[in-house]
């Protein structure tokens, strides 16, 4: 399991677990809760490259950055 601090989010971290390239699971503790539940459920099985590339520059409201772009941030620096 790994863990990271979030910046600039709702969420205060992200655990994920990663299997053979692929996203095992992800639960961000804090945030919005249907959100990061529905995220966590549509990464799951997927490749780690694919996750990347759809979320890296997502943006929430005005900030410059979101949960799933963190979720793509710390995933990169796994890799």
């Amino acid at each position: 399991m790994f863990r990271v601090k979030t910046s600039g989010v709702c969420a205060s971290e992200i655990h994920f677990e990663i299997e053979e390239g692929l996203i095992k699971r992800v639960e961000f503790i804090g945030g919005c809760p249907g959100n990061a539940i529905g995220l966590s459920n549509m990464v799951a099985g997927q490749p780690i490259k694919d996750v990347i590339t759809k979320l890296k520059d997502v943006k929430c409201g005005g900030k410059n950055t979101s949960c799933p772009s963190q979720l793509a941030q710390a995933l990169e620096a796994h890799l």
